[in-house]
């Protein structure tokens, strides 16, 4: 299990799928807006959402506000080293480099879809 801390205005800009962990999200502070199998999902505190793996989904921050929530994967194999490597590519400047996002997601078992 992991805390999410999203600022205002901000997204995960690739939508994806896991090919070997289900993930369900847990609403702590603000509403955080989702998009699972195509269709939209708003989770609030105290909201769930289970997402299956081979699901496409991604989410975000629609708020002036900054949101929290739990995302709960199982089983566990999904862990701290995705989200080392993801900052690095954050912390480069400018926009997000979408092929080293992509790269980082695959090595970890998140498949990017785009479109």
């Amino acid at each position: 299990m992991f805390e999410c801390i999203i600022h205002a205005g901000a997204k995960m800009p690739v939508p994806h799928y896991h090919k070997d962990f289900d993930e369900t999200i847990y609403g702590v502070q603000g509403i955080v807006s989702y998009m699972v199998d195509g269709k939209p999902v708003e989770i609030g505190p105290g909201d769930s959402c289970f997402i299956p793996r081979g699901t496409v989904h991604g989410f975000s921050n629609n708020t002036t506000e900054t949101i929290k929530f739990l995302a709960v994967i199982n089983p566990g194999i999904f862990g701290i080293t995705y989200f080392q490597e993801i900052a690095e590519v954050f912390s480069a400047g400018g926009p997000p480099n979408i092929a080293a996002l992509k790269d980082v997601m695959q090595r970890h078992g998140l498949v990017p879809v785009m479109g």
